[in-house]
């Protein structure tokens, strides 16, 4: 089935249909990144929400100005919405799918209402602890997260998960423009912390700095064989580049 590229609230009206009244969409953004956070945004709807801003759409397909000027008609269309961030050192010491859990529980801990189910972008629910199912739940210190229903291109399908996108990408887009004046060879503003080829040149000149994801294997190899070096080995060190779609 081909899906088109406007997104709707069908799918958030069948989902009330099945009695789940009050729904969350929510995106994640910056995973694939270098460096900065992975930041995830949540738009909440409910049965009274009218049909989503015109130009509502997955982040991706729209461009940095189109995003902006969405921002404002997104939180007046919303019932509730947040964006919650992990660092980049909570990335490196928990390891990528727990920083998005992270960030998505800090993104509904902004909220004043609890959604009755979480729309989540893709086929992996990456929101739901696995120390927090069945019976592990009742020995947990945390609260338990609403229930979850995956959705592969979800942000292309739902206007809540589309409209949850692009706040996420604005808002980390944002703090890699303010980070960009403390290291400015990376060229943040311009490439968002992604492996465009300007920040892989840089990081061959300057390595990498405390905003890096060290555990990333890019750097990560790069280390073993910066010690071989150091140990007198005739390794060299080689890189392998890759590209990351910005927005991904």
């Amino acid at each position: 089935m081909t899906v088109g590229r406007k997104p709707s609230l069908r799918a958030e009206r069948a989902l009330q249909r099945e009695g789940y009244r009050v729904l969350a969409g929510m995106d994640e953004v910056g995973r694939g990144a270098l460096a900065g956070p992975v930041s995830v945004g949540v738009v909440v709807i409910d049965e009274r929400t009218r049909t989503a801003p015109a130009g509502v759409k997955d982040s991706k397909l729209l461009s940095p100005r189109a995003r902006e000027a969405m921002v404002p008609r997104v939180r007046r269309w919303a019932l509730e919405h947040a964006v919650g961030h992990a660092s980049a050192a909570e990335i490196d010491q928990i390891g990528i799918i727990a920083g998005l859990r992270l960030a998505g529980r800090r993104a509904l801990a902004q909220l004043t209402i609890v959604p009755d189910l979480v729309i989540l972008d893709g086929n992996h629910d990456w929101l739901t602890d696995p120390h927090q199912e069945g019976l592990l739940a009742l020995v947990s210190d945390q609260p338990p997260a609403p229930p979850v229903r995956t959705m592969i291109k979800a942000d292309m399908k739902c206007s809540s998960v589309a409209a949850a996108s692009v706040l996420a990408k604005v808002e980390r887009d944002s703090i890699l423009v303010a980070l960009h004046d403390q290291h400015p060879h990376y060229n943040w503003a311009g490439n968002k912390g992604y492996s465009a080829p300007d920040h892989l040149a840089a990081l061959d000149e300057h390595g990498p700095c405390e905003l890096h994801r060290r555990s990333w294997r890019r750097f990560t190899q790069a280390d073993q064989v910066l010690d071989g070096c150091d140990a007198g080995s005739d390794s060299t060190l080689t890189v392998e580049r890759t590209s990351v779609k910005e927005g991904a």
